[in-house]
């Protein structure tokens, strides 16, 4: 299933795309506890909001083997983790603010993995049961930013930084899934998920040992090669084959 969130007629909704149209719920889409409220909208026909609501956002750096080519750096060890904040999440269609004091600012594509049910200490043989689903991430950074301070913090969570969705995929095959990126129709980043370095469920082991995951938070699991600038009047275009296209213009 594909499941989101959006305003339709000045409400919001939870809902689910079927074939054509989404049809809304009440209810929870993280447990079985919602049922159709028999309403229905066209996609083309609504404002999508973030698919959910995460408490926190964990991001993974340097987690794509071609990515780290690119850096000549060695691969990790262990995640490089960090956080950006909940109010840096925008929707598909939502517009990315460029702070124009900020300098570069980056574009990158990232899967995204969103956690279904309250986890710590995650094993190898459970941590899958986590994953609600996976939905299209773009973790925007203010590069100038991150080089001069030497930590990433503050580079990472401005406003509108961190584009989601459209939806949730439940069924998404997250082992090799072709994962790109375009800015004006022209592609920057092109990669698949057989190239992460921790994949998503080692990555719920790892994080939940750390902090425990709750029902809606989100794993950015890093970026292929080729990030580069975004400037404003662009338009940004992440694709995951399974998932669909997270579109947003940069203002």
């Amino acid at each position: 299933m594909k499941w989101a969130r959006f305003i339709a007629g000045g409400k919001q909704f939870t809902g689910y795309l079927d074939n054509t149209v989404i049809r809304a719920v009440k209810g929870d889409m993280f447990s079985d506890n919602w049922s159709e409220t028999g309403e229905t909208f066209f996609p083309d026909k609504v404002t999508f909001l973030a698919p959910c609501q995460p408490t926190k956002v964990v991001c993974i750096g340097l987690n794509y083997r071609d990515h780290a080519a690119e850096m000549k750096m060695d691969l990790p060890e262990e995640p490089i983790i960090f956080l950006k904040p909940p109010s840096s999440v925008i929707g598909h269609g939502g517009e990315i603010v460029h702070p124009g004091w900020i300098g570069r600012m980056d574009y990158e594509a990232e899967l995204v993995a969103v956690i279904g049910r309250r986890t710590k200490h995650a094993t190898d043989e459970n941590a899958g049961g986590s994953i609600f689903g996976y939905t299209c991430g773009n973790d925007v950074t203010a590069r100038s930013l991150q080089k001069k301070d030497g930590q990433w913090a503050r580079a990472k969570s401005f406003d509108t930084f961190c584009p989601l969705g459209p939806w949730i995929d439940t069924e998404l095959d997250a082992a090799n899934a072709a994962i790109s990126l375009d800015v004006n129709g022209e592609l920057k980043q092109q990669s698949t998920t057989a190239q992460l370095v921790f994949n998503p469920a080692q990555l719920v082991v790892l994080l939940s040992r750390v902090m425990t995951l709750e029902p809606g938070d989100v794993i950015l699991t890093g970026t292929p090669s080729g990030v580069g600038p975004l400037q404003k009047g662009d338009t940004v275009t992440v694709r995951i084959e399974g998932i669909g296209e997270l579109v947003n213009s940069v203002t």
